[in-house]
């Protein structure tokens, strides 16, 4: 039998009750679980002097997993330490996953040791792994059993875990609807999107004191011109978004989906008759995508352009070549980048 040494010790031998170097070995074996044979490491302790291999109980117990474990790959089954792993991502304990399912209270505790799940039980493991939403629907069903203090715990991470999905649908869908817009650099200013430069841009505007007022609409023009100028200055765009004339003038596609993307510091205010979206970013924070030279160009729009009101930007940009020459609702193309005002 082939095997690979994992340790290495002087002690007595169980095996032969002396003292000697005994190894700690892997060896490949081979099984049958449930009329399926499967292959797995199995890890024994090898005496050299009686040149036999044996298992004390932890690794007889831990032999035991590594079968079940190759069975459950096999059959396409969490394994052991994947169900482990739900757990560990909502911090939640063995007995409590089982109240929040209905489960009896050692069912996971099985499932992590010496039992295999069946296919239904493995269905909704993976399920709650991959679906937050769905462990919190379980978990305010669930509440009543629970400490206010251990629904708090598993409610706040659950919820991060929810956000961060929602982030990746939204990022997902913003990228589809720019799909139809790749290859014409026209468009998207000869960038590829970035979302990240996207709401490190937003974050920059946003934070800075040389800005007042920063609305939806005030937003959208700042973030046309950064491009804009970029494009004019380096033969590129910052963003790689691609914007459309609207009434108010340059709006991205996806801007109602740009605005809740995580981390963009948008507060809704209510106006009366509508809404309005303002963005502030008092604390101190660092825009990990944007290179020095974005930053200048930022800085050179925020300059001209930060303390003008809503109604003052819109007018500029109504004066704009690029708008004057795009027809309602167009792309607007970077090739006016060089007739731009500043």
């Amino acid at each position: 039998m082939k095997m690979e040494v994992l340790k290495r010790e002087k002690r007595i031998c169980p095996c032969c009750m002396e003292e000697h170097e005994v190894k700690t070995v892997k060896a490949k074996e081979q099984a049958t679980f449930k009329d399926r044979q499967v292959d797995y490491d199995a890890v024994y302790t090898y005496c050299d002097a009686a040149d036999e291999l044996y298992m004390d109980e932890r690794q007889i117990q831990e032999n035991d997993i590594r079968l079940k474990d190759a069975y459950r790959r096999a059959e396409g089954l969490l394994t052991s330490d994947e169900i482990s792993d739900i757990r560990s991502k909502y911090g939640i304990t063995q007995s409590d996953l089982c109240t929040l399912l209905g489960w009896g209270g050692k069912t996971i505790t099985r499932y992590e040791s010496h039992q295999v799940q069946d296919r239904a039980h493995d269905t909704i493991l993976k399920k709650i792994y991959r679906d937050p939403e769905w462990f919190l629907s379980l978990l305010k069903d669930a509440k009543n059993n629970f400490s206010e203090e251990t629904y708090q715990k598993y409610l706040e991470a659950a919820t991060a875990f929810y956000e961060e999905d929602q982030d990746q649908y939204l990022r997902k869908a913003i990228h589809a609807s720019y799909a139809r817009y790749r290859g014409n650099i026209l468009f998207h200013g000869n960038s590829e999107l970035s979302l990240d430069k996207v709401v490190d841009v937003i974050k920059y505007f946003a934070s800075s004191t040389k800005i007042t007022s920063l609305y939806k609409v005030k937003l959208m023009k700042l973030m046309w011109y950064a491009d804009a100028l970029s494009y004019k200055k380096r033969g590129f765009a910052i963003t790689g978004l691609v914007y459309l004339a609207l009434p108010m003038g340059a709006v991205p596609v996806g801007h109602n989906s740009i605005i809740d993307l995580k981390d963009v510091p948008c507060e809704e205010v209510d106006m009366g008759e509508t809404n309005a979206y303002h963005f502030f970013l008092k604390d101190k924070t660092s825009f990990p995508s944007l290179s020095s030279e974005d930053l200048e160009i930022l800085d050179a729009v925020i300059e001209k352009l930060g303390k003008m009101s809503k109604d003052e930007i819109v007018s500029f940009m109504h004066k704009e070549k690029a708008y004057i020459e795009t027809a309602p609702k167009d792309v607007i193309q970077f090739k006016y980048a060089k007739s731009l005002q500043i």
